[in-house]
C-alpha cells in the first residue's frame, strides 16, 4: 500500500499559533494605531483580479508576468491572476469604485 505523504507549508509562508499569533497581534494593533494617527484608512482588496490588471501595469512580457505570476482561467474562460502586490489592484479600485471624490486618499 502506498503511503499517504502529508502535505507541507508553500515555500515562504508559515503558520502562526498561540504565542507567536498574539505578538503578531499586538504588532497589527500597533500598526493599526500609527495608521489612524496620521488618517490614513485601510482598504482591503481582492485576493485575486482580472490578468490584465496587472499585466497592464506590469508589463505582459516582463519576467514577473511569465513566471512569478500564479494565474488561471475561471469557470467561465476568464483569465485570473493572484494577487503579486497592491498597486495595481489599488488603482483598479480608484478608477472602478469612484474613490476620486474623497481625493487626496492616504491608504494602507
Amino acid at each position: 500500500m502506498a503511503r499517504i505523504e502529508t502535505p507541507r507549508p508553500i515555500r515562504g509562508t508559515q503558520d502562526i499559533f498561540g504565542d507567536e499569533q498574539r505578538r503578531f497581534a499586538r504588532v497589527l494593533e500597533a500598526f493599526d494605531h500609527v495608521r489612524k494617527l496620521y488618517a490614513f484608512q485601510r482598504v482591503d482588496l481582492p485576493v485575486f483580479e482580472d490578468t490584465q490588471v496587472f499585466a497592464r501595469s506590469i508589463g505582459e512580457t516582463t519576467d514577473v508576468v511569465s513566471k512569478e505570476m500564479y494565474t488561471f482561467e475561471d469557470r467561465g474562460g476568464d483569465s485570473l491572476t493572484l494577487r503579486p502586490e497592491f498597486t495595481a489592484g489599488v488603482c483598479r479600485a480608484y478608477l472602478t469604485q469612484g474613490w476620486q471624490q474623497y481625493t487626496p486618499l492616504k491608504l494602507v
